[in-house]
């Protein structure tokens, strides 16, 4: 199966999790899990969550930012991929310059 993400609307989603300015998403979804391109422009984050029913692996396409997962703050930029397992909680803010494009898996468990 090919997902072309570049065909998959773009949803503005203000506060994601709570988050500060809006995060761009592109996501594919089914009975497996989610599979998304997620932006976020400089300043904006994805707020603190819980994943209690999933796991989710992020990989970084582009910019840099800051991954907080159980509290220790981690650098991202491209090349690094960020794990959260299931019953962990993590928050991302884009520190940097540019965009902090993302890649994400959460399968469904």
């Amino acid at each position: 199966m090919l997902i072309d993400f570049t065909a998959v609307p773009q949803a503005v989603v203000p506060h994601f999790k709570g988050g500060d300015k809006e995060a761009l998403v592109r996501k594919y979804e089914d009975e497996n899990g989610k599979i998304l391109i997620l932006t976020l422009q400089p300043g904006a984050s994805i707020g603190p969550h819980l994943h209690d029913t999933s796991s989710e692996m992020i990989y970084v396409l582009s910019g840099q930012g800051t991954v907080t997962g159980d509290g220790a703050p981690e650098n991202l930029f491209p090349g690094r991929c960020h794990y959260c397992p299931k019953g962990h909680g993590h928050s991302i803010r884009n520190d940097g310059t540019e965009d902090l494009v993302m890649f994400a898996v959460v399968p469904r468990q």
